[in-house]
């Protein structure tokens, strides 16, 4: 089994795979669309040239990415798919210089084996404001929030609007 980057035909298994864990709400779901326009955050891990998993790295800043829209078939599951799938995001995340790595997940364990921390949604806002307020369960969350790296004191980039600015008219209009 290896890990590589998705690409475009890879979108269609991606989205597949994904879909058969938004009924029971493990996922959030994805479109084929969304998926080919984030094609580049996504790795695939392929045995025998079958795509039998998929995760993608969603970069909030060099302060914090997460792994999301992570899964393996299930006759993969427990053949170390999973852990060629994060160890794979990890790698990208590395590269992009990120500083932490969160996830939300109901597997806690098998994160945890791969240094996975617990931490409180709170601490994690960038990702609650992305996806948790659009969220079907966001008033009823299961999922534990995990991270690994060095937890953001901060968020890097303000969500606040900037105020507006005030702009002079260089020249006027003659007729």
């Amino acid at each position: 089994m290896q890990s590589r980057s998705a690409r475009l035909p890879d979108a269609f298994a991606i989205e597949q795979l994904i879909q058969v864990h938004v009924a029971d709400g493990t996922l959030l779901p994805r479109s084929l669309s969304d998926i080919c326009e984030n094609i580049r955050d996504f790795i695939v891990v392929e045995n025998e040239g079958e795509i039998v998993g998929c995760g993608a790295l969603h970069l909030y800043g060099m302060h914090l990415a997460e792994i999301r829209s992570i899964t393996v078939t299930s006759k993969s599951k427990g053949r170390g798919a999973g852990r060629v799938l994060v160890d794979g995001l990890l790698r990208e995340a590395k590269h992009q210089h990120v500083t932490c790595v969160c996830l939300f997940t109901r597997i806690p364990e098998f994160f945890g084996r791969m240094g996975f921390r617990m931490v409180n949604k709170e601490a994690l806002p960038d990702k609650a404001l992305k996806d948790c307020l659009l969220c079907p369960r966001q008033h009823a969350c299961d999922e534990i929030a995990m991270y690994k790296g060095t937890l953001p004191k901060s968020a890097a980039v303000s969500r606040q609007p900037r105020a507006l600015q005030t702009y002079v008219q260089i020249a006027s209009r003659q007729s």
